[in-house]
């Protein structure tokens, strides 16, 4: 079959950028062209230049793998967006992507691409632990690999804070205006965090700089939405099949999609708004809402659902006893809420529940665990700490902890192991010596820059936590479960 590399002689029906993609330039770079990257910011990208043209095409970074880069140069940049609902699959042909450049082969083109003064947005999907932000402090990790090497070697960066300041130095003394940094990771106050990354990495080496930084770089923050599982053999099969053309690069999601920004953009920006995206003054607590409830409800049930023999969300989702677990989480975390204009909690966990459950899309929980000690502060903490404080029921939020502290054993119930793929998978490791619930638990809170103190000091916390990894420990994750639910 013939390989994707125009939008000619596909199948009839195919929907195809109502634009010709090589009469537009590039105007992002973006960092981390996975996956969520191609069904999500470049769907918005591509609506927005159907919509509005303009050089608004993206440049993509491909950070530690050149497989993206190889599959998606061939084809010029175009790929397969499958949306997968319960009435079947469509194919969309995205042509926003203008090329990738693997940074692991090509390092000094991603500075290039970046310095380019037609470049004016940079944006990033390159999941929390690549940034090395101690979030406790607000600045860089000094414990972080790619920041003390990049802080070493600034002309030769390989962390996305080093390449961010590599770049803005030259633009700055080139006389080239600065570009506008979005960050589209599942952070808190997610712009806010990035540039307070970037000013301390910045200051510690020409304070200059950080002050330049810090009067001409805009840090709009976001929130983002759509589950994209990882591609597979069937991501690309049923893309040969939709579209009549091999696609190396196709992707798969579900039908929702949101994306919520901040107006902040002074070079200009596509009008991303053709294609849905919510422009707002403060992202804040639309952010807080999805991190709290849909995001922190994923964590729990894949922590869970993993252990108990569920692949999929979807599979979690048809246990009666986790399901139900589900439902608990996302209302105890809405609880943690204050009210939006707009947002109506209740519609909006409906919504949830019904997209996990979409039987059309195969998000694994394995997937979703990973990274766990990145994804815990934001996701099940904070709201642990506000229900604690506020005297609402902690029990949820304890549930998920314990979870994630049994599925740092890494192994099932059956003997089965498995890698964290975690930051901290050494330290975690370290830990699994301790033998009983209250030692492991300990142990686990203690691990540093992770567990709030007031909430690890709080006795009525630890008591629920340690009761239920207890029982997860000896009466085994299905039973647990099921005792779990009981006591509600």
């Amino acid at each position: 079959m013939k390989r994707l590399t125009s939008l000619d002689d596909m199948a009839s029906g195919i929907r195809q950028p109502k634009y010709q993609p090589s009469c537009h330039g590039s105007g992002i770079v973006h960092l981390g062209v996975g996956a969520f990257h191609r069904a999500h910011q470049a769907v918005y990208t591509d609506d927005a230049l159907a919509a509005g043209g303009g050089d608004w095409r993206i440049t993509g970074v491909s950070l530690r793998s050149p497989a993206v880069a190889d599959a998606l140069n061939p084809q010029n940049g175009l790929y397969t967006l499958i949306k997968r609902c319960d009435g079947g699959s469509s194919a969309r042909v995205i042509g926003s992507l203008s090329g990738v450049i693997a940074a692991t082969r090509e390092p000094g083109k991603v500075i290039d691409a970046m310095t380019d003064a037609r470049t004016r947005i940079v944006s990033l999907t390159v999941t929390e632990k690549a940034y090395g932000i101690d979030r406790v402090v607000g600045g860089v990790d000094m414990t972080h690999p790619t920041i003390t090497a990049d802080l070493l070697k600034p002309k030769t960066p390989s962390g996305v804070i080093g390449l961010l300041v590599t770049t803005l130095r030259r633009r700055r003394d080139r006389g080239i205006p600065a570009f506008t940094i979005v960050c589209c990771d599942n952070l808190p106050d997610n712009g806010a965090l990035l540039r307070a990354g970037v000013l301390d990495f910045a200051r510690r080496l020409d304070p200059k700089l950080a002050d330049w930084i810090e009067a001409d770089v805009a840090f709009p923050s976001t929130m983002v939405d759509r589950i994209t599982p990882a591609p597979t053999d069937r991501t690309r099969a049923d893309a040969a099949c939709l579209i009549r053309r091999d696609d190396h690069g196709a992707v798969e999601t579900e039908a929702f999609s949101q994306w919520v920004v901040e107006e902040r953009f002074p070079s200009g920006r596509p009008s991303w708004e053709s294609g849905g995206a919510l422009f707002v003054d403060d992202v804040a607590p639309y952010e807080r809402m999805k991190l709290r409830i849909l995001n922190g409800a994923h964590s729990m049930l894949a922590y869970a659902g993993y252990l108990n023999g569920h692949t999929y969300v979807r599979d979690v989702m048809a246990d009666e006893t986790l399901a139900t677990l589900v439902r608990r989480h996302m209302l105890a975390a809405a609880d943690t809420l204050a009210p939006m204009s707009g947002i109506d909690l209740t519609d909006y966990i409906e919504s949830l529940l019904k997209r996990f459950q979409n039987p059309a899309i195969d998000h694994e929980t394995y997937q979703i665990a990973m990274d766990g000690t990145e994804k815990l502060p934001q996701r099940i903490l904070e709201p642990a700490m506000h229900a604690l404080e506020h005297g609402q029921d902690i029990r949820p939020f304890a549930f998920a902890v314990a979870a994630w502290m049994r599925y740092g054993l890494g192994r099932k119930d059956d003997g089965k192991t498995y890698a964290l793929r975690d930051p901290l998978e050494s330290e975690i490791a370290a830990c699994r010596r301790n033998t009983n619930a209250r030692d492991l638990a300990t142990v686990l809170q203690m691990l540093p820059g992770l567990f709030p103190a007031r909430l690890s000091e709080s006795r009525i916390w630890c008591d629920a936590v340690e009761s239920i990894l207890d029982s997860l420990l000896k009466d085994g994750v299905t039973a647990a479960l099921r005792l779990e639910l009981d006591k509600g």
